[in-house]
């Protein structure tokens, strides 16, 4: 590694936690800058053109959003293959794969919507919990992403619970003898539903053993910085060069202008000139 990655955060989001703890793993020394809980982010949003969703890393003049170009950009940069998807065993890529997409949501939809609230309240202020609760529902328009609600998100929930604790009746970590990927991508829903209810980690004994040892991976070497040190390092670098093979997206060619979004949530789009594109990213 040459210069540590800046990791633009919260520390309540739980998508920044699977990456903190891929820096614990790592033990690499990271930069920390922490922006605002719902935007605009000032400290953020002139480097990413108004991106929408968060964390973003930044190395120099190159900006990566999606939490999936992150634990790429982090593999390489430590050679760890154990951030490696492709190292997963069939069952542990599944329930990642459940983890990430409707178990996030249930996580939530589990919680009493009177101690969900509180804990808002007690986190944001007043104010801030009004902004929060506007700011996340306007997230969720517009995109495919239908999260479960009520004795739906229940079911989902408790049946991933169950799933946890069976797969790893002969293992002390989902993929087996060592911490990888999954595990952090599999913790940060319960991280989520233990911060919002604020009580006991959910599961049986196995899971709660888990869920204690992926906790005390940590965060890797954690270093605060201010806003003016990111904007310097973006000024002062030239961006990495571009890759040789690229793809092509159907009619957009390089150097024309785009816009760029997601589709599942958080459907708000990027614009600026396309400079390449390869199987896994659009820069």
């Amino acid at each position: 590694m040459t210069n540590p990655l800046i990791l633009h955060h919260y520390d309540a989001s739980p998508y920044a936690e699977k990456i903190r703890l891929m820096f614990g793993l790592s033990g690499a020394a990271w930069q920390s800058l922490l922006s605002p809980v719902q935007p605009p982010r000032p400290h953020l949003d002139p480097l990413t053109g108004g991106y929408r969703r968060i964390p973003v890393a930044q190395d120099g003049a190159d900006i990566f959003c999606d939490t999936a170009i992150i634990t790429a950009e982090i593999a390489a940069r430590c050679g760890s293959a154990a951030l490696d998807p492709a190292g997963l065993d069939e069952t542990t890529t599944a329930l990642m794969r459940d983890a990430e997409q409707k178990v996030f949501f249930a996580a939530i939809g589990v919680v009493p919507p009177a101690k969900l609230l509180l804990t808002m309240l007690l986190n944001f202020g007043p104010l801030g919990m009004y902004r929060f609760i506007r700011d996340r529902g306007n997230l969720m328009r517009g995109g495919t992403t239908r999260p479960a609600q009520g004795a739906r998100a229940r079911a989902i929930f408790e049946g991933h619970l169950a799933a946890l604790e069976a797969h790893l009746a002969d293992r002390p970590w989902m993929n087996g003898d060592a911490p990888s990927l999954a595990d952090f991508a599999i913790y940060h829903p319960l991280w989520l539903h233990t911060s919002c209810t604020r009580g006991a980690v959910p599961g049986g004994p196995r899971t709660r053993d888990w869920f204690a040892r992926v906790t005390a991976i940590g965060h890797g070497q954690r270093e605060e910085i201010k806003p003016e040190q990111a904007f310097t390092a973006a000024r002062e670098a030239q961006p990495r060069p571009l890759p040789e093979d690229t793809d092509s997206l159907e009619g957009c060619a390089p150097g024309q202008r785009v816009a760029v979004a997601p589709t599942d949530y958080g459907v708000v789009p990027v614009h600026g000139e396309l400079a390449a594109v390869t199987a896994d990213r659009i820069i």
